[in-house]
């Protein structure tokens, strides 16, 4: 059970109470409801600033997985255009990614997208966001026409992982994930890649190569969920909670870490309770991404990114030759 969505039913109760009250203040003029609605909206405000005031990463975890949380389809119905292209050109079409040709603030841009269902029916189809290697093909072949035609690449990473199945295995998962990776080091276009909810192990990695890496405040970005991480390290999951805390895997210990760039602040309470402020702050901070990036040469662009990546971990190196310089 999400532990954010059990903590919530008091308050979403509250919340209740308080609109059925000024629904009545309205059609009853006469009686005064005043009090009552002030006392319950400050209730309401002490159980969210208890509820969210101060979520450790096991809680970012089921904020990230909450089932209201805005899904990619949101954040690309709000760009200003947006024509969708299918398949792989090899297999079939993976509905898991969705991709094509949009305008963001009068600027064309390629956008890749994982998507997750809203309902089991679409989960089903959407395969809960987990990508088959045809998927990733769809991706890499939309990378490589935005190079073509000099479109830069913005991504919606928001995927608990690649899809583990023994199909996918079959149809080269791994090759096609590696392919993906690759073509997002050297692609010669700006590309920006946004962490919207969940961001697991290599299935995210593959949309994750980014000249600016932005995630929202409450989402997460990691090698492993905690689960699986809690799973192969210690044999037990149910200590998934304190693999959660060491995984670093919050938007804030990322951007300490130096690996993503930006973070975009939710609405108290997470972005599911203002889906559209949440949009509208996430295609501002692309904007400005991709503003910065448009400036500067293609080479530069370039010789930045790989920059970028060659730093990722350099502190562990240097804490090495501390070890070594001590003995």
């Amino acid at each position: 059970m999400n532990v954010i969505v059990e903590r919530e039913k008091g308050l979403l109760e509250l919340e209740q109470r308080i609109g059925d009250l000024k629904s009545l203040s309205e059609q009853h003029p006469e009686a005064s409801f005043t009090s009552e609605i002030r006392a319950l909206e400050e209730k309401c405000a002490s159980l969210q600033r208890e509820i969210f005031g101060n979520l450790t990463a096991w809680q970012k975890v089921h904020m990230a997985r909450h089932p209201m949380r805005p899904r990619a389809t949101a954040f690309i119905a709000a760009l200003d255009e947006f024509v969708e292209l299918h398949g792989d050109r090899a297999f079939r079409d993976d509905a898991a990614v969705i991709g094509g040709v949009g305008r963001l603030g009068g600027r064309r841009v390629m956008v890749l997208a994982q998507q997750k269902g809203r309902d089991t029916k679409e989960n089903v189809r959407r395969n809960f966001g987990m990508v088959h290697p045809e998927g990733y093909r769809k991706g890499l072949r939309l990378m490589r026409m935005a190079e073509k035609f000099a479109l830069p690449i913005i991504t919606y990473i928001d995927t608990s992982g690649a899809d583990p199945g023994i199909g996918a295995e079959e149809r080269g998962q791994s090759e096609a994930i590696a392919q993906c990776i690759l073509q997002l080091t050297k692609v010669r276009v700006p590309v920006v890649a946004s962490v919207i909810g969940e961001g697991g192990s290599g299935g995210a990695l593959a949309f994750g190569v980014g000249d600016r890496i932005i995630m929202l405040e409450h989402a997460i970005f990691s090698i492993a969920s905690p689960e699986g991480c809690a799973a192969i390290l210690w044999k037990d999951a149910s200590k998934a909670e304190e693999a959660a805390a060491r995984l670093k895997l919050t938007a804030g210990d990322l951007k300490g870490l130096g690996i993503i760039d930006e973070i975009v602040a939710e609405p108290v309470g997470g972005a599911h309770r203002d889906v559209e402020s949440t949009v509208a702050s996430l295609l501002r901070e692309q904007g400005r991404a991709l503003d910065a990036l448009g400036v500067l040469s293609i080479e530069r662009v370039l010789e930045e990114r790989y920059a970028k990546y060659r730093h990722i971990g350099s502190w562990q190196e240097e804490n090495e030759r501390m070890v070594r310089g001590a003995t």
